[in-house]
């Protein structure tokens, strides 16, 4: 399918000149002055949270509203989010013209151009949204935002259920009505649900319409409602979502992180679903929050379940538009604006409680994150920013009792469903546990935006004029990458942006057969080395060195010359493997039993593309002292394609590594083998 059409409200089509009825077409074209109309500074808007802080055990949404302030932006004679040509007099621009913020056409312009808004038909997907309270209009609205942009009518797409994942009953409000009888009650703990659940349904309207607007054929969209944002509620709901088959779930909300010993929520770590969330919109390590008025009710630290190793952590961009393209992407960044005021922030900071993946810190730059050992948060980024926010309809009354219709909607909770989306795009998870590590083996590729510019810290990546980077609450500091954009991977942004969907889609490899226990093969003991103990690798002629501190996984991050390194890199003989060896983080995993690991990474070097298969084994101690003990290879095998040079890469495990002795072996299609071995104590 191609581009979408912008449909255009007949009551807002200036009339043409009468001369028009009778002039040639170039005549008439020419008697109608083109203007080019451009957004008001942002100086004209406010923004609003529709959601309040959370409370302890609770989560809050992140949608945050666009509001005009002034006479000019209160006309709606400009767009929003990017510049148009307006034939004719100057008018009130409809949802369909760009006067509410972003339209399909244009998210699609911006991160899909070349390619359709649907999933492969061979592989239909099912986007499941995660929010709390019910919202009443939410059918209706879509069928208007549909009806609005042109898009193919919705057809049953949408399904709504409980947390239950049954069709009802629904949480509160089952409608309008009750809604309002709850905001007029004598009872403050009904008004205060009746003030809350009208902020969940925007944020509801944002999700399931945001999700529509990405892909809208082959995509079937379930919206799992809470009961309300305790976390307690809002797990059973994300547990319901897997139930019912969902291949990518968002997550457009969060809250404080849990303590490191309470551990991560089982709800998050389902292998093979894309589970996004985001990042929040109070900045790094919720600076704009922690540190003003009220701090002591809001947390400092990254957002909860973003900080999760095992979801994809979606950060916000402000979303450059020129000639129906994206023109640049930034940090989204506006705390404070001119007037002091708070206008949000894309989330993030390191994590209190969590390890980074392997894939994560196996980045090149990843000691300049200033992590350490940790999770950074976040893994991708997309529009938030909500002077550059998607246009939304609405009719269930907000928090104030107000039905608001049109909206223009930013925050992270805008980019969450937009990357389930784009995952949906690219036909789900494909296999892979833990997609975000999709994304980190597209790192550097033209299929990812890198984001460069600004900072989600106070000084936003502007040191010369800014004196908060002494203050890490507000501010990472210039030295550090958590907080300020860079080439290659940052905390506010992640790997990048989408530009098309072929960073949601992992390299093609086919997975090996179990292989069966028993005796090592003639070529595994010919080419069996020493290792070194607790982790260390071998190549040819002794030992190696491992790769860089930090650095671990297994996405490829192309040749060594993408490495800074005084040496001069020696030449590799095709097929040849060299300085393989652990993953530095696989070797604080293996001496940190207590967070447990679930696959074993690797680096190596290989002078030529090639296939290569490998193999775990454990060595079987002897009942009989006399007799030797032998190798016995654990399932499961893999084979991949490994590129010329350096690549990183894990072997998944079942189950837990019991004490003992491993051996990790590379096979390549042809060439010699390599081993290393290791101990798990």
């Amino acid at each position: 399918m191609g581009s979408l059409v912008a449909v255009r409200r007949l009551s807002h089509t200036p009339l043409l000149p009468a001369a028009c009825l009778v002039l040639a077409l170039g005549a008439c074209a020419n008697a109608v002055a083109a203007t080019t109309v451009a957004p008001l500074p942002q100086s004209d808007y406010t923004v609003h949270s529709v959601c309040a802080r959370p409370q302890p055990g609770h989560a809050g949404c992140l949608a945050l509203r666009l509001t005009p302030r002034t006479t000019a932006a209160r006309a709606h004679t400009h767009p929003l989010g990017f510049s148009r040509v307006v034939r004719g007099a100057v008018h009130t621009l409809s949802a369909a013209e760009g006067g509410d913020g972003l339209r399909p056409q244009d998210l699609h312009a911006a991160y899909f151009p070349s390619e359709a808004p649907e999933a492969p038909a061979s592989e239909p997907q099912t986007i499941a949204l995660v929010d709390a309270y019910n919202d009443p209009t939410v059918e209706a609205d879509l069928a208007t935002y549909d009806s609005e942009f042109g898009l193919p009518p919705c057809n049953g797409c949408l399904t709504v259920v409980n947390q239950e994942g049954k069709s009802g009953p629904l949480p509160f409000p089952a409608g309008k009505t009750e809604l309002e009888t709850a905001r007029k009650s004598s009872n403050k703990a009904r008004r205060e649900e009746a003030e809350e659940a009208g902020g969940w349904a925007i944020e509801i309207s944002t999700d399931v319409q945001s999700a529509r607007a990405v892909c809208h054929l082959n995509c079937h969209i379930v919206l799992v409602e809470a009961k309300s944002p305790t976390y307690a509620n809002l797990y059973a709901a994300e547990e319901a979502a897997v139930k019912l088959g969902a291949t990518e779930i968002s997550n457009s909300w969060g809250g404080e992180e849990p303590e490191p010993l309470e551990g991560d929520a089982s709800t998050f770590n389902h292998k093979g679903i894309v589970i996004t969330a985001s990042s929040g919109d109070a900045g790094y390590r919720n600076w704009t929050e922690a540190a003003g008025a009220g701090a002591g009710n809001y947390y400092a630290g990254a957002d909860y379940p973003a900080s999760s190793p095992n979801v994809v952590a979606v950060g916000g961009t402000k979303l450059t538009l020129a000639n129906n393209a994206r023109q640049s992407e930034t940090v989204w960044n506006e705390d404070p604006d001119g007037k002091g005021e708070n206008h949000g922030a894309a989330g993030g900071g390191c994590s209190a409680s969590f390890l980074a993946p392997i894939w994560q810190s196996a980045v090149p730059d990843w000691s300049g994150v200033g992590c350490g050992v940790f999770r950074a948060v976040a893994d991708v980024a997309a529009d938030a920013d909500p002077y550059t926010g998607v246009a939304v309809f609405d009719s269930t009354p907000d928090e104030a009792g107000v039905v608001l219709h049109w909206i223009p909607i930013g925050g992270t909770s805008v980019a969450s469903p937009i990357i389930a989306s784009m995952f949906a795009l690219g036909g789900g998870a494909h296999g892979v546990a833990y997609p975000a590590q999709t994304l980190y083996s597209h790192l550097g590729a033209a299929t990812l935006y890198d984001v460069t510019q600004g900072g989600n810290g106070e000084c936003r990546d502007e040191y010369s004029s800014c004196a908060a980077s002494s203050n890490p609450l507000l501010d990472c500091g210039a030295s550090s990458l958590i907080c300020n954009a860079f080439t290659g991977y940052d905390g506010p942004t992640g790997v990048g942006a989408p530009n098309g969907i072929g960073a949601f889609e992992p390299e093609k490899a086919p997975v090996e057969k179990e292989e069966p226990s028993g005796k090592p093969s003639k070529e595994e003991t010919k080419h069996e080395e020493p290792g070194l103990q607790g982790g260390g690798g071998s190549g040819s002629g002794g030992g190696t060195s491992p790769p860089p501190a930090g650095s671990s996984g297994d996405t490829p991050t192309g040749p060594p010359t993408s490495l800074s390194s005084s040496r001069t890199p020696q030449p590799l003989l095709a097929a040849h493997i060299s300085n393989f060896a652990l993953t530095a983080l696989a070797k604080r995993a293996l001496s940190h039993a207590r967070f447990g690991f679930t696959d074993v990474a690797f680096a190596f070097k290989i002078g030529a593309s090639t296939s290569l298969r490998v193999t775990l084994a454990v060595r079987t101690e002897p009942i009989v002292p006399d007799i030797h003990g032998r190798w016995q290879t654990l399932p499961p095998a893999m084979t991949f394609t490994a590129r010329r040079g350096l690549n990183r890469r894990r072997l998944p495990i079942p189950h837990a590594l019991v004490p003992g002795r491993y051996r990790l072996t590379l096979t390549p299609h042809a060439g010699p083998a390599r081993s290393l071995t290791f101990r798990v104590a």
